[in-house]
């Protein structure tokens, strides 16, 4: 597909009647992601992580010794490693280091905690590899973001050491769905509506827990010594306020916080660099970023 805009990105997305069931809906959601393949150039491996199936990419120069672990989007239902392999490895390339992507199980077949424990044995593997904790970057997009964060906050409820730096795409935060921008976002939003996202924490969450459990919601957790995080929203997602109101819990904790909200993109919109220019800037703006906490600030 030639370059295009978000509104091409739009017709892309509704181009299509909304897939019914699982299968479907995973199976969308790898097509749309993949619509533009990973360039000639970087190398892919795969790899076993306690079992969990990861997968290594590596850009020309890239700098093997530092990782960008990251956790893919789809609602905690859907998403892989192929929806999520072009955005991954030019992310790898704009931050000149190597990348790990994961397969976490699933939900409704695998529901919490199932996916944070395969997050957590992916940041097992990599410290048993040697790779120091201020080496690693994590992030993630939508559920993907939820996971990067309470990753982070279980490692420091141990007392373990945190990555280097978070970065968060359109995360999903708030699993009791308490933002305004539910609302107020509806008409514009092509992909996120609070249906969809009733039926997603149904699936993964079972009844009986507390959606603003911290776990499950980590906007309500208590982010004083949090690393510093870089959060990119699109000012057309249902989910903004989800981002906002992080982003501002986590100032309020001390954090070192930047949060861009991109005018007229949409959820998770760096999903589409292949054809899409803002896509591209949001992945170089989080390079620069990763590229700061990784390189600038080694002593």
């Amino acid at each position: 597909m030639a370059e295009s805009g978000i509104a091409n990105i739009r017709a892309v997305l509704l181009s299509k009647p909304r897939p019914v069931g699982w299968d479907q809906r995973r199976q969308r959601l790898d097509e749309v992601g993949s619509i533009w393949p990973v360039a000639d150039d970087v190398e892919l491996r795969t790899v076993d992580c306690g079992n969990v199936a990861g997968e290594w990419s590596f850009s020309p120069g890239a700098d093997t010794t530092r990782v960008l672990l990251y956790f893919h989007g789809g609602g905690f239902c859907s998403g892989s490693i192929l929806s999520h392999r072009r955005l991954v490895t030019e992310a790898g390339r704009a931050a000149g280091i190597s990348t790990l992507a994961m397969d976490y199980r699933l939900a409704p077949e695998n529901p919490f905690p199932a996916a944070h424990d395969d997050a957590m044995s992916a940041w097992r593997y990599l410290r048993q590899q040697g790779i120091d904790a201020s080496d690693i970057v994590v992030g993630g997009d939508s559920a993907g973001g939820n996971l990067t964060i309470t990753l982070i906050n279980a490692l420091r409820r141990a007392n373990e050491e945190s990555p280097a730096c978070a970065w968060l795409i359109s995360p999903w935060t708030d699993l009791s769905m308490s933002g305004t921008t539910l609302q107020s976002k509806d008409q514009i939003d092509p992909i996120i509506h609070r249906g969809y996202l009733e039926e997603l924490a149904d699936a993964f969450a079972p009844a009986s827990l507390d959606r603003r459990s911290p776990f499950l919601s980590p906007l309500f957790s208590n982010l004083r010594g949090f690393p510093p995080t870089l959060i990119q929203v699109g000012s057309a997602e249902t989910l903004l306020a989800d981002s906002t109101r992080f982003a501002e819990a986590a100032a309020i904790a001390d954090v070192a916080t930047t949060l861009e909200v991109w005018p007229d993109m949409i959820h998770a919109w760096p999903l589409w660099n292949g054809g899409l220019t803002d896509a591209r800037l949001a992945l170089r703006s989080a390079g620069q970023f990763i590229k700061h906490q990784l390189f600038d600030l080694v002593p």
